[in-house]
């Protein structure tokens, strides 16, 4: 697992370059994934550092055929989470802001979704609102539904693009979120989400460990 330290310097190999393609089915990730104005690559370091942190989960990049099921299942499509989940528990998820910002067009945010007994997924969310027609940045900034749900509800035409799974250990607001008296492995991935073809969106989502 990487160190959660961002004074860390990365090898030509490390998994905060991307460097680890993996092909499965059409995919073949990109190395590294770029969004308009971001102001370094798509990494799990970026997105936290984007909120002011100076920690997050240790990690590493994993290759598809190395996410075990269920993770596989829930990470290695071309769909939204909220979708996936929703059908894997039977059963809606709701969605709860733990922390947003806003800069210039960008909204981002860190988010859990819930189903009534326990937190399924943390995620991060970096989103071009210039991109987004005045209904969906509406809803978007509403905060009331998962941004799957949004985009669905508002037919955007849009590709969803892992560019990353990752294996990671959960820090401590991990455990608690996710309900653990000590961190146990977990699987998520990065994504990129464009819309008439361009990025719109950078993801982090993290799965809670399941039984």
């Amino acid at each position: 697992m990487r160190s959660t330290s961002k004074k860390a310097k990365p090898s030509a190999e490390s998994p905060n370059q991307l460097s680890v393609l993996a092909n499965f089915g059409e995919y073949r990730f990109r190395e590294p994934a770029q969004v308009k104005e971001s102001f370094r690559p798509l990494t799990v370091e970026s997105l936290y550092q984007w909120f002011g942190d100076r920690t997050w989960p240790s990690y590493e990049v994993v290759a598809a055929e190395a996410v075990p099921p269920p993770y596989y299942q829930l990470l290695v499509h071309h769909d939204h989470m909220t979708v996936t989940l929703e059908n894997y528990y039977g059963g809606p998820v709701r969605l709860r802001v733990l922390a947003r910002r806003r800069e210039n067009s960008w909204y981002g945010r860190k988010i859990l979704l819930s189903r009534p007994s326990r937190v399924v997924q943390f995620g991060i969310s970096r989103i071009d609102l210039d991109l987004c027609s005045p209904g969906v940045r509406d809803a978007i900034l509403r905060e009331a539904m998962p941004l799957g749900t949004v985009l669905i509800e508002h037919n955007v035409l849009r590709n969803i693009e892992p560019c990353a799974f990752l294996r990671l250990m959960p820090d401590e607001m991990m455990c608690v979120w996710f309900g653990l008296s000590e961190p146990r492995e977990t699987f998520g991935r990065l994504a990129l989400i464009h819309w008439d073809s361009r990025p719109a969106v950078e993801l982090l989502e993290v799965l809670a460990p399941i039984c």
